[in-house]
């Protein structure tokens, strides 16, 4: 056989080689992807981490109630802070409409005396 010969048969043979072992992973992946869809297979990572972020908030938690209870206290005073404000000003004018505000304390009447008077009292 002549040396070109020989390296066609070796090419061949890595072809041939290199075409079995294609063959062979597509049907590994046919098998591997048929039993479950990518859709599945993503959806499965996506809650196994949801799962593992569960598990770590969960220890957080028990080591850190204080500052949750200040946090869900804060986002409930944020989330709530138009009605206390609308309350708040609401109290401040009927407090103002009241006749016996201005007595209550001299401090906040319009007649109470400004303080470049003290000579006046």
């Amino acid at each position: 056989m002549s040396d070109l010969e020989q390296r066609f048969a070796d090419y061949r043979a890595l072809r041939d080689a290199s075409k079995k072992v294609l063959l062979e992973e597509i049907e590994h992946a046919r098998t591997a992807y048929s039993a479950k869809g990518l859709t599945n297979r993503y959806l499965g990572g996506v809650i196994e981490g949801g799962k593992d972020v569960y598990e770590v908030a969960k220890v957080h938690t028990i080591d850190n109630r204080g500052i949750i209870a200040i946090v869900l206290g804060a986002l409930a005073l944020w989330f709530g802070r138009e009605p206390l404000l609308a309350a708040m000003a609401e109290e401040i004018d009927n407090d103002r409409d009241d006749p016996d505000f201005a007595h209550a304390s001299p401090e906040m009447s319009d007649t109470a005396l400004s303080p470049g008077d003290e000579n006046d009292r």
